[in-house]
């Protein structure tokens, strides 16, 4: 079948490639578009042979992650498995467990359901570092509903076996890694797979990154499937945390005023009291800080001001999400700001954070509540995509633990 008219969810078997050193820990990362400036620094102290050399190379210097990727190898600080395989993946902390597989995941498939928007510049960036180091260094995230064989193969892999790769990491979250190497189970989750669609989590640009590559490259090859993990969210629902924003050179002040003419807006007088007013407010609702102790929660739109700026080709239930909100209506219309990469800075996670570069940038954190997974599985089965960085589902995995060559299949 040519790949253009796959319709099933395919993760097929591959050599991984993977470190050995001694302190696996050390030489692994977060994801790449989670390690802002300060953490790569300490990543890259902390072991010489950090992946993050690889992941974030540097605009420009992407030939020399390519460099650096084949130094590795020839002198043995990666090694590729032997046989192909599917890889059990398990994370566990505080509270938590997480299990799925790693394996390549055929491209082009309605079966893969992305979710969000992508922006030209991080898929350009991806796009270059995957044609210079031929590989895919580290995975996207997906989710499925689940409950069949794949499932129960990948408990009874964790639970009866011993793993390759057992390591910690400095946040506190234990990593595990098995080979899932014998091939009447492999068939077996082919076969359960089938049919089953996958709902993308995380890693959209990487994942506009296999499909861009695939374009360059027409014909079978080994950039037909891109490094993907795979969980089944009714064994583990998906905590999915806020993605803020941050508009340098808006100043809180103006920003509040001329929220004024479209929105409710109640002012606290801590960032703390905002916080809790922002969790318990009804949806869509916005919490403005940055310079000074003072937070603004933003309720209850103009709702004529709203039905002229939100895009009529939508469904209601895009237009009814806060990003999308945030994206057509507060930053246009009413701050006179084009959502962009320069224009507006994202935040995963952390709202004191945000406010700390707001403040920094002379300008105006915008914090959000997490959107609701059943929206966004709603909005996928649609054939839409909520507005870029509008979620951020976790817990992610770990960069450096497996990867994959093309020349290894």
């Amino acid at each position: 079948m040519n790949n253009s008219e796959r319709t099933s969810l395919e993760l097929r078997p591959f050599r991984g490639v993977r470190f050995a050193v001694e302190d696996l820990a050390a030489v692994t990362s977060p994801p790449y578009d989670l390690i802002g400036p300060g953490a790569l620094r300490e990543l890259l102290s902390r072991h010489p042979n950090n992946v993050a050399r690889l992941i974030l190379p540097g605009s420009g210097h992407y030939e020399e992650a390519g460099e650096t990727l084949r130094r590795w190898l020839a002198d043995g600080v990666l090694t590729v498995d032997d046989h192909p395989a599917l890889y059990v993946y398990e994370q566990s902390g505080a509270g938590f467990t997480q299990r799925g597989l790693i394996g390549a995941l055929g491209l082009g498939s309605g079966a893969v359901l992305p979710h969000e928007d992508v922006m030209p510049g991080p898929v350009a960036d991806r796009l270059a570092l995957m044609r210079a180091t031929e590989a895919n260094l580290e995975p996207i995230f997906l989710i499925y509903e689940g409950g069949g064989t794949a499932s129960r193969l990948v408990e009874e892999e964790a639970e009866r076996r011993s793993p390759i790769a057992d390591v910690t990491t400095p946040d506190g979250v234990r990593h595990r890694l098995w080979a899932m190497i014998d091939p009447a189970a492999i068939a077996a989750v082919a076969e359960d797979l089938k049919g089953r669609r996958a709902l993308i989590a995380d890693g959209h640009h990487r994942y506009a990154t296999y499909e861009a590559l695939r374009r360059e490259r027409p014909g079978p090859g080994p950039w037909d499937h891109g490094l993907a993990y795979l969980v089944d969210s009714a064994l583990y629902p998906p905590q999915i945390s806020a993605i803020h924003r941050v508009i340098p050179g808006l100043p809180l002040e103006d920003a509040v005023n001329r929220a004024k003419g479209a929105c409710q807006v109640h002012e606290f007088s801590s960032l703390e009291a905002g916080l809790q007013a922002l969790e318990a407010a009804k949806e869509p609702a916005f919490l403005l800080a940055g310079q000074g102790p003072a937070a603004h929660l933003l309720t209850d739109p103009d709702p004529l001001q709203l039905e002229h700026a939100m895009p009529a080709e939508r469904s209601a239930e895009w237009r009814a999400l806060p990003t999308s909100i945030l994206t057509c209506f507060l930053l246009p219309k009413v701050w006179g700001i084009q959502d962009g990469e320069e224009t507006v800075q994202v935040v995963h996670h952390d709202p004191l954070a945000a406010v700390e570069l707001a403040r920094r940038k002379d300008g105006t954190a915008v914090l959000l509540n997490p959107i609701r997974f059943p929206d966004v599985l709603a909005i996928a089965a649609q054939g839409e995509r909520v507005p870029r960085k509008s979620t951020s589902f976790g817990p992610k995995p770990r960069t450096g633990l497996v990867m994959r060559l093309f020349a290894a299949g």
